[in-house]
């Protein structure tokens, strides 16, 4: 049987750790209760289950159970988020802050909001992808209602200043809302410690199933509350209605476990390999060039061509190797990276990109081979002209 594809697209999404899979299957078929069925044992453990996972989740991010909010990923999260804080809001601000490399269920809420008449600011990056802290704190005025700045950037890795952002935001008395789906799991994340206000993460980036995420929400007053964007019941504390998800709660929670307790391990594992395949690849292709500077996440590479199509090589090598141009959201439309263009690329050189991101189940010979198939192949591309 033929080999299948090495995966390196863990940033899309991560295959369910076996672990997590046998925490699952008793909530399909045994333990399969409805949380709000509070008369009888079957409701009970599908309650019980449920607290225990919010508990799991709220450890691996510094912050209290009773503040996690289940959803069905992080999009959800994101939207709850904003628009449920915008609407909270009204009447005080009409203003929100967030950055222009920002992943684009931000982005695009963001517009939604510009529509129901509040103003954003699209804070700029440097050519490293990182924001400017001195033009993030004069973009505030005393109609900001939001500061919503990512963790990692999902594309580049990047990681923002968060600490940094969090005091000016506590500073300022304005709340601060992450989206650290990439960066919970992969680095560590403390709510508390950072000052972040509400944070969105998804089960499926840290070895949990797809279609199930969490939202912290922590606001310091009750002027940082948030507005319920979907109603039918009174499900997570009367913020998001509707049947929970028991088994992947369950298996959300159980990935959370799993990475809090390997955290550091991996995280240099994976960073070994990152910096490995990065420095054969630079080795062996001359011209080649890493995208993002700075503090990074340790499993992630954006690598510029020197000539040729992105898509080419990624067509060339599928049934070898599979990679990506950069976010999986953003694969639906076929455009360049507003990310890169964000960090001063051109349309041309942001076509010439491809993403790289290692996990939990790549080996390092698998670096090795990739590192190899992707020179050769790079080597057998034709420049085009005018890239």
């Amino acid at each position: 049987m033929k080999r299948p594809p090495i995966y390196l697209d863990y940033n899309a999404t991560a295959p369910c750790d076996p672990r997590v899979v046998e925490s699952m299957l008793p909530y399909f078929n045994q333990r399969f209760g409805n949380t709000a069925s509070a008369d009888h044992r079957y409701g009970w453990q599908a309650k019980d289950a449920v607290e225990d996972a919010r508990g799991q989740v709220a450890q691996l991010i510094g912050a209290r159970a009773k503040r996690i909010v289940f959803t069905s990923g992080a999009t959800e999260s994101v939207n709850l988020a904003l628009k449920g804080l915008a609407e909270a809001m009204q009447g005080r601000g009409d203003h929100i802050i967030t950055c222009t490399t920002e992943h684009r269920a931000v982005l695009d809420t963001c517009a939604y909001l510009e529509t129901k008449g509040f103003r954003v600011t699209y804070l700029d990056v440097d050519g490293q992808g990182r924001l400017s802290l001195e033009e993030l704190e004069e973009a505030i005025t005393r109609q900001t209602v939001c500061i919503a700045i990512m963790y990692a950037n999902n594309e580049t890795g990047v990681i923002h200043p968060i600490n940094a952002i969090g005091t000016l935001a506590r500073k300022h008395h304005v709340p601060f809302f992450c989206d650290a789906t990439q960066a919970v799991g992969k680095v560590a994340v403390n709510v508390e410690t950072d000052c972040i206000d509400f944070l969105a993460l998804s089960a499926h980036k840290l070895y949990g199933p797809q279609g199930v995420g969490a939202l912290f929400v922590g606001g310091q007053t009750r002027d940082m509350e948030i507005v319920p964007r979907q109603h039918g019941g009174h499900h997570e504390g009367g913020l998001r209605s509707g049947t929970l998800n028991v088994p992947g709660i369950v298996g959300l929670g159980q990935a959370a476990v799993l990475c809090q307790a390997e955290l550091s391990e991996e995280g240099e594992r994976l960073r070994n390999m990152r910096d490995r395949l990065e420095q054969t690849l630079a080795g062996q292709v001359p011209g080649i060039r890493v995208n993002g500077g700075g503090d990074r996440l340790p499993h992630v590479s954006n690598l510029l061509l020197p000539h040729g199509h992105a898509e080419q090589l990624l067509l060339g090598l599928a049934p070898y190797l599979a990679m990506s141009r950069g976010s999986a959201c953003s694969g639906l439309v076929q455009r360049p990276s507003h990310v890169l263009k964000g960090m001063g690329l051109s349309d041309a050189e942001a076509d010439r990109c491809i993403r790289i991101s290692l996990g939990r189940f790549t080996r390092p010979e698998e670096v090795e081979e990739a590192a190899a198939r992707i020179a050769q192949a790079i080597a057998a591309l034709e420049p085009v002209e005018g890239k």
